[in-house]
């Protein structure tokens, strides 16, 4: 994957990093509220002229190799064992290189708030839905984010109409930011004894956590309701009216958070989810205005679109976006979602840079 005038991206990327050393060594920069993104940008830009130098140097020696080749046969052998090493180190550079060149997005540091429905399927897609919370939570465990539940709606059979949960810890929303959209499973589900192969769907949901000074929500625009949790019995089912629906009155967006014992850890919970779904509503308006987006993405990130199938007759997990496809449906449903991410993210930079 060799990149389109690499070569001038880390010149200007040199002339950058030296002027922003100048500017950043002047106290009155230091104290001032912009200091902590330069420092940000300044960071990032050391990680590619970092990177750059390693790319002359593999991009040197891969020249001189290749010449060795020509003029020393008796040699060959080694000689591709070691080209064949610095090419596979090449490529590596270059995607890293390319992840590097997509813009700074100040939401991609934030936590994430992750909303999972059942879609068309009935009990499967509910299952499914269990599956995909599932494999969230062990790759935000391997990344060590902290997982913090903010609402469910469980079935009898395990699964979820709706489930809501923070991915909590600096760059949650960057590594989940693509994973909005429609995802399908085909497999024979355990509820079905002819052994035949169903289509289910499930939504996904991820918007960066919203702080209190980025949306300010007036106590006089909600409308609250309490009332009993709901479950599939037992102890998931309060008998006080601990659960709580927040209607923002402006915008008709509605909240609901059960799943604390205490009405006032629902509502805050409710208000967290509200800033969320608000601070995203707000930005989506202001991208229409400008009639731009504030990044180009993989895909709309609409909720209405299909981005990913589960096959597990295949053992295939296929991404749609990038034509993508992973023979190891296990591994990923177990939260080995590094590849597929970093694919994404690649996929992103080519659109951006290339």
């Amino acid at each position: 994957m060799a990149i389109t005038g690499l070569s001038e991206r880390l010149s200007r990327a040199r002339e950058e990093y030296a002027a922003l050393e100048k500017q950043l060594s002047d106290h009155k920069v230091i104290a001032a509220p912009s200091y902590r993104d330069l420092a940000q940008r300044y960071a990032r830009l050391r990680e590619v002229i970092h990177l750059g130098e390693e790319w002359e140097r593999l991009t040197s020696s891969i020249a001189e190799e290749e010449e060795l080749w020509e003029s020393e046969e008796e040699l060959r052998g080694q000689i591709e064992e070691a080209m064949e090493k610095d090419r596979h180190r090449l490529e590596q550079v270059e995607g890293e290189f390319l992840r590097l060149l997509i813009p700074l997005d100040p939401n991609d540091r934030k936590s994430a708030i992750v909303e999972i429905r059942a879609g068309t399927g009935g009990d499967e897609s509910s299952l499914f839905a269990a599956d995909i919370f599932r494999m969230y939570a062990r790759y935000a465990e391997a990344k060590h984010f902290k997982v913090s539940l903010l609402d469910s709606h469980p079935t009898p059979l395990g699964g979820f109409k709706q489930i809501v949960f923070a991915v909590e810890e600096e760059g949650a929303y960057g590594r989940f930011r693509y994973e909005s959209g429609v995802h399908r499973v085909q497999r024979v589900p355990a509820t079905e004894s002819s052994g035949r192969i169903h289509t289910s769907t499930a939504t996904v949901v991820v918007l960066p956590e919203a702080e209190e000074v980025e949306v300010t929500i007036d106590s006089k625009d909600l409308k609250i309701d309490t009332f009993r949790s709901t479950g599939p019995g037992g102890q998931s089912v309060n008998t006080t009216d601990s659960a709580v629906r927040i209607t923002h009155l402006l915008t008709g967006l509605v909240v609901s958070c059960q799943d604390e014992k205490s009405q006032h850890k629902n509502k805050a919970q409710a208000l967290r989810v509200l800033r969320a779904r608000l601070k995203d509503r707000y930005e989506k308006e202001q991208e229409a205005q400008l009639t731009a987006t504030r990044r180009r993405q993989i895909g709309s990130g609409d909720r209405s679109e299909k981005i990913r199938t589960y096959n597990f007759p295949q053992n295939r997990v296929t991404d749609h976006r990038i034509n993508f496809s992973l023979y190891d449906l296990a591994g990923i449903l177990e939260g080995d979602l590094d590849l597929l991410i970093d694919k994404l993210h690649a996929a992103a930079a080519e659109e951006i840079v290339v």
